[in-house]
């Protein structure tokens, strides 16, 4: 009868009080064998702590697992929000490097125009002081012409 636990032990003592002598009309009053009744309540003071013991046991575990299931959620909440940092921050420089390189487009723009305008001038004035230099050149050129013809004329008379 060792072999057996706790719940087929209570079992058996059902199943000898439900198979007992009843005395008549002693509303359910029965005759049990005491030895074997005491066998088996024995029994089962033998396994109730063992038992006791592994539900114990098995209540520790199962917080133990449970913590470390909450620990390991907890890990990989930390694992993903620091993930999720990472691209936000991933997110922000390549809106900042976007923003720099819009930046430094607009203002290679405006030195281009600045230059453009620059060199534009520049060249404006050169042909301007060109334009006044063969202007006066023109002119001296036409003076020495008139001053030879009418030299010429002067001499012919």
């Amino acid at each position: 009868m060792s072999e057996l636990n706790v719940e087929e032990l209570i079992d058996e003592l059902y199943d000898m009080v439900e198979k007992a002598w009843n005395f008549p009309l002693s509303r359910g009053r029965a005759v049990l064998d005491g030895a074997e009744v005491k066998q088996i309540l024995d029994e089962i003071r033998e396994n109730l702590p063992q038992e006791i013991r592994q539900a114990k046991a098995i209540c520790a575990d199962r917080a133990q697992i449970i913590s470390d299931a909450k620990r390991e959620a907890e890990t990989v909440v930390r694992v993903a929000e620091e993930r999720a940092k990472t691209m936000v921050n991933q997110d922000e420089i390549v809106k900042q490097a976007q923003q720099k390189a819009n930046d430094l487009i607009s203002q290679s723009q405006a030195k281009f125009r600045e230059m453009r305008k620059a060199s534009n001038d520049y060249i404006d004035d050169l042909m301007k002081r060109t334009d006044d230099g063969l202007a006066a050149n023109l002119a001296e050129l036409r003076q020495t012409r008139q001053n030879i013809k009418a030299s010429q004329r002067s001499g012919q008379n």
